[in-house]
């Protein structure tokens, strides 16, 4: 049966989905209607990913209803949903990392390995999003992973496709081709449910978007008729309020982090490598790396954080707080005082079965939390519910395990987490993916207040405008090569672009102008 122009392609009724410690949606009643943009929205932990993984099949609902063209559907399993033409993006991806890109797609899609990769191939140079097929997923970043989730659903006869955060890895030349494409998606009758905390970007592209809060629907607006402000407000409940941003230029101290000509040569066929890195980061300075996913971050990442240690490179070709440390371990550099944040939340920012007390514990087990070899269960509970509690992570406390909790509320125990050790030198990789705003904004307060106190920053992210936000010095990373120091109040969004895509002169990297300011 076609559905009508008034006939909503998906209902959901009364949905109730309930977990030991929350009401993750409490009697839901959503409409997404053919040949529509339909906007979820809302905090951290209000439902929205549960939402969409029943509307997915993926998980079963305590109560309601779900109909599809107006005839009631039982979405036992993922397959009964890709059979009706539903396809999702997740946020946390559901790749094989031992399998090749086509062969991940190969396992929903048919079609001979040949045909597979010919259209990825060519999806991905018509929507920006290239990726190698016969490139293993445990080589790719996770803006890489991204890329092939979004390939992968647009390879079905598509009714209707689900995104979360689909454009947080992509530079803004990019995401106005992907906006053309869901666009187009949509005059061919496809449906789109679309989460993102980006407002502006829900403003231009979305006709609907309904907003959640604590599992309740609190409202449908249609999201033109409002501006951003306003959309923050609903979704949060109150005003948000706007981060002090101070681009100071500071001198006559000396950098607590510095990379003097680092290159790395990556083996990985898929892998990147570096080329010729000057870097420094002062103390009171937040210094931003931008770029597009898969140009160098994941490989310059393990190399300041001590994840990987390149024999080839001299001691002092990385110093921190003035030591060289390119022969030392994550655990030696994180002695001197030094803090990461990585942008992979479960399984390297944190063990996703343990609790979040046993999280706390493997970063911060020097700060009071031993007592002669032996744990003090005390010390830990206080620092992890602390750590819930001042950046407001939504669970059921220190006993929750890592992957019981919503993306964006993991992140901020990760951020919290490494921030309460009081570092030197703290460095931070998508510091806000997938945090919703009222969290992004308190996130990059502290990392402002942090500079104020004389900490030094280093900060890649593939969100343009918090860089510009907090940021004093960016440079751009392009194929593994970085730009020149880049002064951030002498730029705008258009020039970091350029940069990424590789029309400035990206490769003019010396020591004399790492360091601009």
């Amino acid at each position: 049966m076609a559905s009508s122009n008034t006939t909503p392609l998906l209902s959901l009724r009364n949905i109730t989905k309930l977990y030991p410690t929350v009401i993750a949606n409490d009697k839901i009643n959503l409409d997404v209607m053919p040949s529509s943009i339909h906007a979820i929205l809302g905090e951290n932990g209000a439902g929205k990913s549960t939402l969409m993984k029943l509307a997915y099949g993926l998980i079963e609902a305590d109560e309601g209803e779900i109909f599809w063209q107006g005839k009631p559907v039982d979405l036992r399993n993922t397959a009964a949903a890709r059979k009706l033409g539903i396809g999702m993006v997740f946020q946390h991806f559901s790749l094989f990392e031992t399998l090749s890109v086509v062969e991940n797609i190969s396992l929903t899609m048919p079609g001979s390995r040949k045909a597979l990769s010919a259209k990825i191939i060519e999806l991905g140079k018509r929507y920006k999003l290239d990726v190698n097929p016969e490139a293993s997923v445990h080589s790719l970043s996770v803006g890489e992973r991204q890329r092939v989730e979004i390939i992968r659903c647009l390879l079905q006869d598509l009714k209707l496709l689900i995104l979360d955060e689909p454009t947080s890895v992509l530079p803004p030349q990019h995401i106005r081709s992907l906006f053309d494409a869901l666009r187009t998606l949509r005059d061919n009758k496809v449906a789109i449910l679309y989460i993102s905390h980006k407002l502006e970007e829900i403003r231009e592209l979305c006709d609907t978007a309904t907003i959640l809060r604590a599992g309740k629907v609190t409202g449908t607006v249609n999201p033109n008729e409002k501006t951003a402000k306003e959309l923050a407000t609903l979704m949060i409940g109150h005003d948000v309020p706007s981060v002090e941003a101070r681009h100071t230029q500071r001198t006559g101290n000396d950098p607590l982090l510095t990379l003097s000509s680092v290159s790395f040569v990556n083996h990985d066929p898929f892998g990147t490598s570096l080329h010729n890195i000057n870097l420094s980061v002062h103390s009171g300075e937040i210094v931003g790396i931008a770029g597009v996913s898969g140009n160098g971050q994941q490989e310059l990442c393990r190399l300041i954080s001590g994840e990987h240690i390149d024999k080839q490179l001299a001691a002092n070709a990385i110093e921190m707080m003035g030591k060289p440390v390119a022969h030392l371990g994550a655990a030696a550099r994180r002695q001197l005082g030094f803090s990461f944040v990585p942008e992979e939340r479960l399984g390297r920012g944190a063990v996703p079965p343990m609790p979040l007390a046993k999280n706390a514990l493997l970063t911060a087990f020097e700060h009071g939390m031993l007592n002669k070899g032996f744990l003090k269960k005390k010390a830990i509970e206080q620092y992890t519910e602390k750590c819930i509690e001042d950046f407001d992570v939504r669970c059921g406390g220190p006993d929750a395990t890592a992957n019981s909790l919503s993306g964006g509320n993991l992140q901020k125990y990760i951020v919290g987490r490494e921030l309460m050790l009081a570092p030197k030198l703290l460095f931070v990789s998508q510091p806000t993916w997938g945090v919703d705003i009222g969290a992004a904004t308190a996130i990059r307060q502290r990392l402002l207040d942090l500079r104020e106190a004389g900490i030094a920053i280093l900060v890649v992210s593939e969100e343009l405008e918090e860089l510009f936000e907090i940021t004093d010095r960016m440079h751009v990373i392009n194929s593994g090569t970085l730009s020149p120091s880049l002064v951030t109040a002498q730029l705008t969004p258009n020039d970091i672009g350029e940069y990424m895509i590789g029309n400035q002169n990206a490769s003019a990297n010396s020591a004399e102008t790492a360091h601009a300011i």
